[in-house]
């Protein structure tokens, strides 16, 4: 899941604040505005309302009642008057009877009884309507006030509701109007949120989002090539103080990493000192079998070069060839087990006397087997496996073919050709072209097939590797 920048997640976020901000502003100025506009048109209603009453009462200080109706048909053409009726009280109506049908209204509804019975004007909006329209109900209270006096004239109470004005009014302007003003606050409103988008996404790009980018660039180059993250470029305090904190942790980091290199380089000193102590380990101890058991001198060191030469010759990895080398002189560490008595028998071993002897490779192993070192457990199985033969026929549990681990084939071969080729206590030297005969004999028999072919193909390296390191007669 791909997460989000921060410049998203502010931008977001600040989107929903500023549009409920701006929903808030809209509704709040949508509101008084309305409220503005119902004022005016409640304003203009009172306005023609005086105007029709200041008429109708100049008329009666005239004495010129039978031109009333031509002055209310000249009001009713007055701009955004949409219909003008006069409404004559119960009062009125008694004393000088029913007025004129064609400009005075005769029935009465439920908003001309609220507004006599409460002497206030009653305003009826229809603002949602194609051409939206107000409807005001004015009553006209006697009073014995100012320039007419409505008790010389009219056998009332003062206080009394005299009559009315039922003025509808065409507001379609004031909406449009509305709109208009709503639009252009809407619009305004629009602008200023891109404005503050546009600035906050800018701000962030400049002051968050790349100061962070080449901060971990260059972090990481600090870290790579230990030196102090560059603070000048950074323009606020925060980034400023966080690479100098780069900084401080990449100066520790270092100061470790100089302590873990030198523990690493001693840890890899002690770890050589180790390998290269069990390697001449091991070599010792070869050859104390070797001396025990009266083998010719450099036996140990021949069998090892010979196992060496004869690995790579065959292409084994060359850590292979490393472990044959250093493992092959324990080979015979078993006969440390084997009585002296038939180990330096001068003539043929009995069958008893063979058996226990053939038990050496037996012992070799079970005296390794339980070390977890790469060297010992090589060196556990060229004990073990050295006198197996290819064809199965050797000991000490008659293995054959691929069976035998290939360290144990190729010792098989590089030991029996040195014990040929030197003296030993039962038996003379053998001439080299005698050894290569039998050798040469034993192919699929004895050794490997493969081994011989290289052994023999290779000959005159083995023959200078025992020249090199020759056994005492």
């Amino acid at each position: 899941m791909i997460k989000p920048s921060i410049k998203t997640i502010t931008v977001r976020n600040l989107i929903n604040v500023l549009l409920l901000v701006a929903m808030i502003v809209l509704a709040i100025t949508a509101y008084n505005f309305r409220a503005l506009s119902k004022k005016a048109i409640e304003n203009q209603a009172l306005a023609h309302a005086e105007l029709v009453k200041a008429g109708l009462t100049s008329h009666m200080k005239a004495g010129i009642m039978d031109l009333r109706d031509f002055y209310l048909e000249e009001i009713e053409q007055l701009h955004q008057i949409n219909a003008l009726k006069i409404i004559r009280g119960d009062q009125v109506s008694k004393q000088f009877g029913p007025g004129n049908p064609v400009w005075e209204r005769t029935e009465r509804d439920a908003s001309i009884d609220s507004a006599f019975s409460n002497s206030q004007p009653v305003f009826i909006m229809d603002e949602f309507s194609f051409k939206p329209t107000v409807r005001v109900i004015i009553p006209y209270v006697a009073t014995a006030e100012g320039t007419i006096n409505c008790l010389a004239c009219h056998l009332v109470d003062e206080g009394a509701v005299l009559g009315g004005v039922d003025i509808v009014l065409d507001v379609t302007e004031y909406r449009n109007h509305a709109i208009i003003v709503i639009a252009g606050i809407s619009i305004l409103s629009l602008v200023a949120l891109l404005m503050v988008l546009v600035n906050t996404s800018r701000t962030i790009s400049n002051y968050v989002q790349r100061p962070l980018e080449r901060l971990l660039e260059n972090a990481v180059l600090a870290y790579q090539q230990q030196h102090p993250v560059p603070v000048d470029e950074f323009k606020t305090s925060e980034f400023t103080s966080v690479a100098n904190e780069f900084n401080l942790f990449n100066s520790q980091i270092i100061a470790h990493q100089d302590e873990l290199r030198q523990k690493n380089l001693q840890l890899i000193a002690l770890n050589d000192e180790i390998e290269s102590t069990l390697r001449e380990t091991v070599f010792i101890m070869g050859v104390i079998e070797e001396q025990r058991s009266k083998e010719t001198a450099n036996h140990t060191k021949r069998v090892s070069l010979f196992s060496q030469l004869l690995a790579r010759k065959l292409g084994l990895p060359e850590a292979q060839v490393d472990l044959i080398t250093v493992a092959s002189p324990l080979h015979d560490i078993g006969k440390l087990g084997v009585p002296d008595e038939i180990l330096f028998k001068p003539g043929e071993l009995t069958a008893e006397e063979r058996k226990v002897m053939e038990h050496h490779p037996t012992i070799g192993y079970e005296m390794l087997k339980h070390s977890k070192r790469d060297i010992l457990m090589a060196a556990g199985t060229i004990a073990h496996q050295h006198q197996e033969k290819w064809d199965g026929t050797g000991y000490p549990r008659g293995l054959k073919g691929e069976e035998i681990h290939i360290f144990g084939r190729i010792i098989a071969l590089v030991d029996v050709f040195d014990a040929l080729l030197s003296p030993r206590v039962y038996k003379e030297r053998w001439p080299l072209e005698e050894v290569i005969k039998w050798i040469s004999e034993q192919r699929g028999k004895h050794f490997e097939p493969a081994l011989v072919d290289i052994f023999l193909e290779t000959i005159d390296e083995f023959v200078a590797i025992y020249k090199q390191y020759p056994a005492d007669e």
